[in-house]
């Protein structure tokens, strides 16, 4: 069905040009895809006859606003499930999601054994098939420094070699792989998995500025979640995240939930590189659910509070944000709507060279995100169709 809403904040970056901000704007979605955006009462002039007609500001009330759909590239579950729980957890976790407005996601997996991983991959491959929104893999390990393990298993990282790698890239579905640039063999790894088309972030690394400039030169393109698992930026010794934030061939993951960033750092990344930083999520199984026990990967996490940590340390263990609540923190700290928009829809697509989506421009996927005046997510559609919206908090599973 063809669907054309109307009487609504639109909101959205675009691929060429500067973003817009329409007080009273419409969007028609058409066969899948958008086919215009307009002002006024034009809107009464698109449609066709066997479109549906939304009065936005009916539907959400006053500051009724409509985004693009949500592209979240580094989110390991939700509901109480993970990404590597098997096909009926991925496709609980992508619809609790999806609810709240994140229309694309890349599927991100922990550290494992390469034959365990494989299998894994396997599966997000099936998914990709049968779900909609499923964008491939996100490899966050093995190749990580045991320095800055995070959330990971320590015994389950391993230095990258040809033989570990190419199983991996082989299956065809990861579409991101964070590695650990200073590890033995790494930059020759960067450039390898650069090559099979696969973007390289770098992340959960001790590497010096020198060594992670190698990396960009290598072909890295991406940093995950800036600041966290990496040295701290120092006014003399810069290292990932000052060497990021220097060079425009990079972006920049930032975690919107005033847990892993400080609120003014998340602003000072984003008025450093406006462009180039995208908003993610790092959620773990307990996303949209409440606190509890949980897994991440074969570790044990406490959520308390919202904040997941391993069990019976300080260490952070993902976050258990949608991408709508982060959405509505940065918005809170008074970084401006369009610019959090655009985090968190078209410059992700943009670190995944994901084309067609994130915006509302003709030809665009048809993916959009109706929100009310206090950015609460009201009507979510994925490819045209309707489908989401507010949903109940779901209860934590113990493990």
């Amino acid at each position: 069905m063809n669907t054309l809403i109307h009487s609504v904040r639109v909101v959205s970056a675009l691929p060429a040009g500067p973003a817009i901000d329409l007080a009273d704007g419409w969007v028609h979605l058409a066969g899948g895809r958008v086919r215009a955006v307009g002002t006024g009462d034009a809107w009464r002039h698109a449609r066709d006859d066997d479109t549906r007609v939304v009065d936005g500001t009916a539907e959400a009330g006053p500051g009724a606003t409509l985004t693009p759909g949500l592209v979240d590239i580094h989110n390991h579950g939700g509901a109480g499930c993970s990404f590597d729980d098997g096909l009926d957890a991925v496709a609980a976790a992508a619809a609790a999601h999806r609810a709240d407005g994140t229309t694309r996601l890349v599927a991100s997996l922990v550290s494992a054994p390469v034959a365990l991983l494989r299998d894994q991959l396997a599966t997000i491959a099936l998914a990709c098939r049968r779900l909609p929104g499923i964008l491939g893999a996100h490899l966050e390990g093995p190749f990580l420094s045991p320095l800055h393990a995070g959330a990971h298993a320590p015994e389950a990282l391993v230095r990258p070699t040809p033989e570990l790698i190419d199983p991996l890239l082989e299956t065809g579905v990861v579409r991101q792989m964070t590695i650990a640039p200073e590890l033995d063999g790494a930059q020759a790894a960067i450039a390898r998995i650069v090559a099979h088309g696969t973007v390289v972030a770098i992340g959960h690394t001790h590497s010096d500025a020198a060594t992670a400039r190698a990396a960009i030169d290598a072909g890295a393109t991406l940093v995950t979640h800036a600041f966290n698992a990496m040295l701290p930026l120092h006014h003399r010794a810069p290292g990932v995240v000052g060497v990021a934030l220097a060079d425009p061939r990079v972006m920049l993951e930032a975690i919107p939930d005033g847990v892993h960033l400080h609120d003014d750092v998340l602003g000072l990344l984003l008025r450093a590189a406006p462009d180039r930083v995208a908003l993610v999520t790092d959620a773990m199984a307990a996303a949209t659910c409440g606190d509890g026990a949980y897994r991440l990967g074969g570790q044990e996490v406490e959520v308390r509070e919202g904040v997941a940590r391993l069990r019976g340390s300080d260490t952070i263990a993902g976050s258990t944000l949608t991408l709508a609540a982060g959405i509505r923190h940065a918005a809170a700290t008074g970084i401006p709507l369009p610019q959090v928009v655009a985090a968190a829809t078209l410059l992700p697509a943009r670190a995944l060279r994901a084309r067609s989506m994130g915006a509302f421009a003709p030809g665009y996927i048809a993916d959009a995100v109706l929100w009310d005046g206090s950015l609460n997510v009201r009507e979510v559609w994925q490819d045209g169709r309707s489908g989401g919206g507010i949903h109940p908090r779901r209860r934590a599973r113990d493990v």
